[in-house]
């Protein structure tokens, strides 16, 4: 999809009037702007408002469903839900992939609705990928009041006396892939009668199913249409006076956010032909898109020898302009990366409006994952209600939760994926009136880029969604768990797609399977441990070690940075420090404490390649796809000042190391073009470390990635290659995708990266450009002239999209 809009870009100095505007968030933008003595906004763009197009009811809404929505204020359905509605109810397959706040639902509730109303012995599967979306849902369907849906939620909040109640009565249960994967298809035989007479399954919010953990949800969904066909009986849609016979197994409706190529991608996720609806007729009011670049902070005197220009942090500025719209009565929603930046905003936002106005700051708060299941649920309610005025949430908060009444969404910092930044956005003004959205952008090469290229956000279309169900590293384990739950036929490994055999002989060879004349059978009397979202590990627990209270928990793969021996850990504002880091029993013990200095891990890396896929023969310069092997192990952490970021001690730390098999994309230059454009022998390391830092910063411009989901490698002589050498690899076992996306268009991606670094104001290289926030080591050495300087030879021989060679 691709929004029409109009744009200003604002090159306004000091005390400029701000343009002329009409609205409440141009109202709110021009009282933001107020605090900067240098105009901090780089461009505005305007989304005008929409009228929508209705259409009649389908002939087979019956009337007990039409009066129902009635009474909640729906007369008459968008086209589009009527369309994609007609679609899933006739038996086809079918993806409805329209804006934020478009009524997605209305187009799947339709025909699931009217079927379990038609026929008592018809259930429905919804999927949400968070599980405050499919509490949201159920809440929705509840207040229809439709005897005989008995809707439920069954996650792993749900308590173990109310899921044998959901398995025997409920007929629309509201899970998420996780729970399908762990809880319903290893049960499956307490789920017969459910899945003997399932329907319609519904995949909410289809476009986050991405990279690993979309692969992974793509052969749950095969596992589950395998479940349906062994207890399948055959179905009927009803109609007047009776429906045409449907195909043996439930029909797919899924929903997205707006995305290139929405039906591939769906079949993709499904394994079946799939119709796509794309056309938004919904109604939509304006929205004020701002780009707000945070302003240069004044040197530090005090210290002569740095006198690197360094923007002002974009948690702080956010956080300022999130107490400056609760001051003035405006609802809001900050989207925050990261847990930890989440509890800043939100922890600085109510200091600040407790120092204005007494008690304020009891509107605000953060939301996150790693929360217990009652907090969430409660943070929910007081947003809803109104008792919240503010919140700092992670992406938790970015999917369908129907948020009224918000007048204003921050970002803080750039999402990853267009799709994603749209999609947050659209959390604001949801009923209809005029909104603001504001991207601050944080000190990074990319965000850097966008806020002044903002023809790379606007007036294109976003993203398609990557996912490859036959990534070895997943297709392996999820036959494995198929294997558990029923032995495997030919027949299915058809249903899993090409590389199934393969896989399947590998396990035999492994002794987790046994081929019988029947079958292959799984031989461990436990459960395979698949983990759909790659967290690499169970979840550590955080426990206050005084009391023994749990906190809260963090993920696995997280665990060495964010919660090991000293570190500092934020819950709701509340700041602990960890005194000890148990890995084998997953305990992390924690005890408050409110020190003046904040904790940043370092990690060391070492990469071999394994072999090469793919591969461009471009003079002195290679472009290179393939797998390697990354071993990483975090060794010490930094304990910065808060105030002035300055670095107190290194601390070292005793952690195992880490190995990932996975895709990388690499480059290799030769020592002799190196010397020739100007970069000394001595300068050659800093030059590749700094592109290399660049060049993750920039990745997710062209794949649908952010730089969390990517590492990279860098060094003057590989001993794989012979060559100066830079890595960036997917931070996926087996790969994501992203690999190969960059490899496809390397030299675009080079380009904006060369581009990026040349434009940046610094003399020695900042984060704007080449300093990046995970760096293991502490972004030393650096060389940004230099780098510009490598990217010129690379881009000088490498062909417009590379030739691949075997």
């Amino acid at each position: 999809m691709q929004y029409v809009s109009s744009s200003v870009t604002v090159s306004s100095g000091p005390g400029a009037d701000p343009p002329e505007v009409a609205g409440s968030g141009d109202r709110l933008l021009a009282m933001m702007r107020r605090r900067s003595s240098e105009d901090p906004i780089t461009h505005i763009e305007r989304v005008p408002a929409r009228a929508g197009i209705t259409t009649d009811w389908p002939g087979w809404v019956p009337a007990e469903l039409r009066a129902a929505l009635g009474r909640r204020g729906v007369e008459a359905p968008w086209k589009h839900q009527a369309e994609a509605a007609e679609l899933a109810f006739s038996g086809r397959h079918v993806v409805i992939a329209t804006g934020t706040a478009s009524g997605k639902s209305m187009a799947y509730l339709l025909p699931a609705l009217a079927t379990l109303l038609a026929d008592p012995r018809a259930t429905v599967l919804y999927l949400a990928p968070t599980k405050a979306l499919a509490a949201d849902q159920a809440r929705a369907l509840a207040e229809l009041e439709l005897e005989g849906i008995r809707p439920a939620c069954y996650d792993g909040d749900t308590p173990r006396a109310e899921r044998e109640w959901i398995r025997r009565h409920s007929r629309f249960v509201l899970t998420n892939p996780d729970m399908l994967h762990h809880g319903i298809l290893p049960g499956n035989a307490q789920w017969t009668a459910f899945l003997r007479r399932l329907s319609f399954v519904i995949v909410d919010e289809c476009h986050t199913y991405r990279g690993v953990f979309g692969s992974h949800v793509a052969h749950v969904l095969r596992r589950l249409r395998r479940q349906c066909e062994r207890y399948a009986r055959p179905a009927r849609v009803p109609s007047q006076p009776s429906g045409p016979q449907r195909r043996t197994g439930p029909v797919f409706v899924l929903a997205s956010a707006t995305s290139g190529d929405p039906a591939a991608t769906a079949e993709r996720l499904t394994g079946h032909p799939v119709a796509a609806v794309t056309e938004d007729t919904s109604p939509r009011g304006g929205v004020t898109f701002a780009l707000w670049e945070p302003p240069l902070l004044p040197p530090d005197t005090d210290n002569p020898a740095d006198l690197t220009p360094t923007r002002r942090s974009a948690l702080r500025e956010t956080a300022d302009l999130l107490a400056d719209s609760i001051t003035a009565g405006v609802r809001t929603l900050a989207f925050v990366r990261s847990r930890r930046g989440a509890e800043v905003v939100a922890t600085s936002a109510r200091r600040s409006l407790d120092e204005a106005v007494p008690g304020l700051g009891r509107r605000v708060a953060a939301y996150r994952g790693g929360y217990l299941p009652e907090e969430r649920r409660a943070l929910e309610r007081a947003l809803l209600d109104g008792e919240l005025l503010g919140l700092a949430s992670t992406n938790a908060l970015e999917l369908g939760v129907d948020l009224v009444g918000l007048d204003a969404v921050l970002i803080c910092g750039y999402p990853g994926t267009r799709a994603s930044l749209w999609q947050q956005a659209g959390r604001a003004g949801r009923s209809g009136q005029e909104a603001l959205a504001v991207l601050v952008a944080r000190d990074d090469p990319l965000d850097t880029y966008l806020v002044h290229h903002p023809e790379a956000l606007f007036g294109r279309p976003v993203e398609a969604t990557v996912l490859d169900p036959g990534n070895p590293y997943v297709l392996g384990p999820q036959l494995a768990c198929a294997a558990a739950e029923a032995p495997l036929t030919p027949a299915d490994l058809e249903l899993f797609g090409p590389g199934a055999r393969e896989a399947v002989d590998e396990l035999v060879a492994a002794g987790a399977l046994r081929a019988r004349p029947t079958g292959w059978y799984w031989r461990d009397p436990r459960r395979p441990e698949v983990d759909l979202r790659g967290q690499d590990g169970a979840p550590v627990c955080v426990v206050e070690a005084a009391t023994g209270r749990l906190l809260g928990t963090v993920d696995g793969g997280s665990a060495h940075f964010l919660v090991h021996p000293g570190a500092v850990h934020l819950h709701q504002g509340v700041s602990y420090v960890v005194d000890s880091l148990d890995l084998a029993d997953g305990c992390a013990l924690v005890h408050p404490a409110e020190p003046d200095w904040s904790t940043h891990a370092r990690d060391v890396t070492s990469l071999t390649v394994l072999s090469v896929r793919s591969y461009t023969d471009a003079g002195p310069v290679g472009m290179f796809l393939g797998e390697v092997d990354v071993t990483s192990q975090v060794v010490s952490y930094q304990r910065r000042r808060i105030a002035t970021g300055e670095v107190i001690d290194t601390r070292p730390l005793d952690l195992p190391a880490r190995e990932l098999r996975t895709m990388a994309v690499w480059f290799t230059v030769s020592p002799q073009a190196l010397a020739a454009a100007g970069v000394e022998p001595a300068e050659v390391p800093g030059a590749l470390h700094a592109a290399e830092h660049a060049a993750i910063g920039l990745l997710p411009l062209v794949a649908t990635c952010d730089r969390w989901d990517i590492g990279g490698l860098s060094t003057a002589v590989h001993p794989d290659t012979g060559a100066p050498t830079v890595f960036v690899y997917d931070g996926h076992p087996g790969g994501a995708g992203f690999a190969e996306r960059a490899y496809a268009v390397a030299a675009q991606w080079l380009r904006a990266t060369r581009e990026a670094i040349s434009a940046c104001g610094c003399e020695a290289g900042c984060p704007s450009c080449v300093q990046s926030p995970k760096c293991g080591n502490g972004n030393n050495p650096l060389a940004k002239n230099d780098a510009v300087r490598v990217l010129d030879v690379v881009l000088a021989n490498l062909p417009p999209e590379p030739s691949p060679q075997s």
